[in-house]
């Protein structure tokens, strides 16, 4: 059963990622770590008054969306280094001088939680005077404090903020369902033939380009979400132009509507820059177009055309 189109009040629009930092590949390794870990900057946020979508920003600038030699060895997310009177262990990595010592954690919660306290020291007390609304001035501030030595330091937050809408987490409290969520999750109970309850709570619905998507977990695979959402593997297929032996992988973004011919007319930019390892069908997940109409807007052959790093794709 196709879900029937409603308004929505809240829309994450995405956006690629810009040079001032770098992503490897696509989006996938960005949403998997926001999907995994904005509970945690959430209850940062209620216990510390440090917006959520600052944290998540700088998880993932710090550490590379978690696949970092720090935050993968030391479950180190944030790159803070050894001073203070850190008493726990470390390691050894080169930063801005050779040699330099990083905190190690047990886990990653250790580590958003040792990121607040630090932000807690009289240095960073100016961030505190900001609403927890107000992610471009705690960027800012926290370059102006000195968290970071690189000049784009408070851009890099920023773009990361806006591109994959961060600040939605700063109004929201940890376990609380998006609009999405609840009106997909009444849709299904409606049908009277699952319980989309649990579903529901363990998958956050998005929204973009006018459409509905959600990001993939362990465990996941195309049957259980045709089960749950209602919508029949078919459909999910050529919703996202998969072919029928495609094997779902964590961090994926599937929608679970039919795509649109050209990105959404809210965004300002008209053209991709195309990333290291994007193919097309990344650019057309990104940006929630059909992958036949991407190839069409540009005038490509699908059966010749690569991209390569660099080349510039319009988008509508």
């Amino acid at each position: 059963m196709q879900i029937q189109r409603v308004i929505i009040s809240s829309v994450i629009l995405l956006f690629p990622m810009l040079h001032v930092f770098s992503q490897q590949g696509t989006n996938r390794n960005y949403w998997t770590y926001i999907d995994q870990y904005k509970e945690l900057a959430m209850e940062q946020q209620q216990k510390y008054k440090i917006p959520a979508s600052i944290t998540l920003a700088q998880g993932l600038l710090e550490s590379g969306a978690g696949r970092s030699t720090l935050a993968t060895e030391a479950n180190n997310h944030f790159g803070i280094k050894v001073s203070g009177g850190w008493t726990g262990p470390y390691v050894v990595r080169d930063d801005d001088y050779k040699g330099e010592h990083f905190r190690k954690y047990k886990d990653v919660r250790d580590s958003f939680e040792d990121h607040s306290l630090f932000l807690l020291k009289p240095r960073y007390r100016v961030l505190f005077t900001y609403e927890t609304n107000d992610y471009r001035s705690w960027a800012r501030g926290l370059k102006q404090c000195g968290y970071a030595t690189n000049p784009a330091y408070a851009d890099g937050l920023i773009r990361i903020i806006e591109s994959y809408s961060l600040y939605q987490f700063d109004t929201m409290i940890p376990g609380q369902r998006t609009e999405e969520s609840q009106i997909l999750m009444r849709h299904a109970e409606k049908r009277n033939e699952v319980n989309p309850e649990k579903f529901y709570k363990s998958h956050m619905v998005y929204a973009a380009n006018r459409n509905y998507f959600i990001i993939v977990q362990r465990g996941d695979n195309l049957a259980t979400i045709s089960r749950e959402t209602g919508v029949s593997i078919k459909r999910l297929l050529r919703y996202n132009d998969l072919g029928n032996d495609y094997t779902l992988t964590i961090g994926d973004v599937l929608y679970l509507e039919q795509k649109h011919d050209e990105a959404d007319p809210q965004l300002i930019i008209n053209t991709h820059r195309v990333e290291q390892g994007q193919s097309m069908h990344d650019i057309s997940q990104l940006y929630g177009i059909r992958l036949k109409s991407l190839y069409k807007l540009n005038r490509l052959d699908p059966s010749r055309y690569v991209p390569r790093i660099g080349d510039v794709l319009s988008i509508r």
